[in-house]
């Protein structure tokens, strides 16, 4: 399963990415397709991206909603709401696992560079938080300009996803770029270097630590369609699935339930664990459960 998710990472990645028709004049795609909100964090700027990045559509939702009130025309986002619950609501933070280009980014920094891997500080996953909230939602709505419009404050000052997938390229594409390169740039280039230099000693710190994506869809971990469910009674106590857990969730010895907002849904520790402890489950119907109930009463 896991040769099968790698294919299905660098298969997402090229298909969020597949615009191969980059020209200086139009370093960026503006069609049809980029109305479609991608399963994963893939920056709307990059020049071979086809489509958007719902955290990025999620901060112009509120980055401009100031601005809409004032002007009579309220928009709520909701189609960029509804489309990241509906994949929420699926598959919960699977994503990640599977689609995310920044993820796959991540993995493959963690499993070439060959370094000594550290153990992950558990607190830091608080983070999260603080970036969801703060940078992705107070900060575009209440930190506005005169007309009344905010920043994308995740994207423009912290996303090494952005910087990586975009700035690079629109650098490397646009000579006219090159003669303003800032501070920002530079800030953001530096974490990014962070990031990677992270990324070779701790399994996937960005989705850890602070990917508010990662966060949103995490907390439909428990009631998507797909879960997964542990029993203990079978347990053979081997620590297999913490020990190949991308994301350190620790449920065997209960510190982490199962489908908590860490879980990423990569299935490694479905797919290793020796006991058979771990199984996929899938949420039934109202209707099945109202046809079980029927059954039940006729009995």
């Amino acid at each position: 399963m896991e040769r099968f998710r790698r294919f299905i990472q660098f298969t997402a990645a090229f298909v969020a990415n597949c615009r191969l028709w980059i020209t200086p004049s139009s370093p960026i795609y503006t069609g049809p397709l980029k109305f479609i909100c991608f399963p994963g964090l893939n920056c709307y700027s990059c020049p071979a991206a086809i489509t958007s990045c719902p955290l990025g559509a999620l901060q112009n939702v509120f980055a401009s909603l100031k601005m809409n009130l004032q002007l009579g025309r309220p928009d709520f986002g909701l189609y960029v709401i509804g489309s990241i619950g509906m994949i929420g609501a699926f598959m919960g933070r699977m994503p990640c696992a599977w689609f995310c280009p920044f993820g796959l980014f991540q993995d493959m920094v963690f499993k070439l560079v060959k370094v000594p891997k550290l153990a992950f500080w558990r607190p830091l996953s608080h983070l999260r938080y603080l970036f969801l909230f703060l940078f992705v939602i107070i900060l575009p709505i209440f930190v506005t300009d005169a007309a009344g419009f905010g920043q994308t404050w995740f994207c423009k000052f912290i996303c090494p996803a952005g910087t990586m997938e975009a700035g690079l390229p629109l650098i490397a594409l646009d000579p006219g770029l090159r003669s303003i390169i800032g501070t920002l740039f530079f800030s953001k280039l530096t974490l990014l270097f962070l990031f990677i230099a992270w990324s070779s000693i701790n399994s996937r710190p960005f989705c850890r630590a602070i990917c508010p994506l990662g966060l949103i869809l995490g907390f439909f971990n428990k009631v998507s369609w797909l879960r997964l469910k542990f029993n203990n009674n079978i347990c053979v106590d081997c620590k297999a699935c913490e020990l190949i857990c991308p994301t350190g969730v620790s449920f065997a010895d209960g510190r982490d339930d199962i489908n908590s907002t860490k879980c990423i849904r990569c299935m490694r520790c479905f797919n290793f664990c020796p006991g058979g402890a771990i199984t996929v489950e899938f949420s039934k119907t109202r209707r099945q459960l109202k046809d079980e109930d029927c059954t039940c009463h006729t009995k």
